[in-house]
């Protein structure tokens, strides 16, 4: 990255929520990063704002059958299946090695079938050192309730929430589905059961049919869309959720640019999480934290967070 021009101004990429602290609002997005340490080589973690390890669940998970992604037109599709090697590993194999990591902030994503494991992938996560702060993944079916979704039904998420809250020792932040009716009904029930923040948008319920095969492109039918096709639409509900609740908000969707980083902060975003992007090209996160730098330079932006629900309506 080039050095300002002298007279210049230094802008403050610095954003904050919960109680933490980021040197600037990128996060690289669940399921996209790893666990932190496979991008070590690859990216300069400690340039990011943080990034959120991929979802945790009570016991290991080989996830679903290939194929599992997709490439669209505007994006992909992935239906992984929440692959993972379980909390109990994730807090005796990888944390150590995340805390050698100076500067870096970790998130830890935590999904499960029941109230049950989500309090208990919590309680096994709460035993870790170098946790920033809990992700609670909530477009997994709840399995005592028929399959619904936990982010897709109010009461479900009340439920799910208010019992992550009561055991999670560290800040929650409630990842909403955008499968809903109303994503700023959904943010106001996450906040009124104790989450500290929300993140979006999930990806969105999606499938592709291979017209010579005449079968889906993805062996489990249905997948989660994500990238630049979601994003005008993940812009419209981080606006939404914002003006519906008092705590911050996560946006997502899409992100490929600083100038989507911008326009999902004047919408309401405190901070904002880049998945898909990754796919392309596993260095976005940094390059996209340069050009960041570099915008604010450009349009005399001295505090970055002095954005967040900037948007003129006149």
């Amino acid at each position: 990255m080039s050095s300002p021009a002298r007279g210049a101004i230094n802008p403050d990429l610095h954003v904050s929520f919960a109680g933490i602290q980021l040197k600037n609002p990128v996060i690289g997005a669940s399921g996209t990063f790893g666990y932190g340490l496979e991008f070590e080589d690859v990216v300069h973690l400690d340039k990011l704002g943080g990034f959120v390890v991929k979802g945790l669940s009570r016991e290991p998970m080989t996830g679903n059958p290939p194929p599992r992604l997709y490439e669209t037109a505007a994006g992909m599709l992935n239906a992984i299946g929440l692959q993972n090697i379980g909390a109990r590993a994730f807090v005796d194999e990888k944390l150590p090695k995340l805390r050698e990591i100076k500067n870096t902030v970790v998130f830890a994503n935590v999904f499960g079938y029941t109230r049950e494991d989500y309090e208990r992938t919590l309680q096994i996560l709460n035993e870790g050192e170098g946790i920033a702060a809990y992700e609670l993944n909530v477009s997994c079916p709840n399995t005592q309730h028929g399959g619904i979704q936990f982010g897709s039904d109010p009461r479900s998420l009340d439920e799910v929430v208010t019992t992550a809250k009561r055991v999670a020792q560290r800040p929650l932040i409630v990842k909403l589905s955008p499968n809903v009716t109303s994503i700023a009904q959904m943010a106001h029930i996450a906040q009124e059961a104790g989450a500290d923040a929300v993140s979006l948008v999930n990806t969105f319920v999606a499938m592709a049919i291979d017209p010579e095969t005449r079968k889906p492109r993805i062996a489990n039918l249905t997948a989660g869309l994500s990238g630049p096709a979601i994003k005008p639409i993940a812009v419209r509900m981080v606006y939404d959720a914002a003006h519906s609740v008092k705590i911050p908000v996560i946006g997502m969707g899409g992100i490929s640019a600083a100038a989507d980083i911008i326009e999902f902060m004047l919408a309401g975003a405190t901070a904002v999480q880049i998945g898909t992007a990754s796919y392309w090209d596993p260095c976005a996160t940094e390059k996209i934290v340069d050009e960041l730098q570099e915008y604010c330079v450009e349009h005399n932006i001295p505090k970055l967070a002095d954005l967040t629900g900037g948007l003129i309506l006149e």
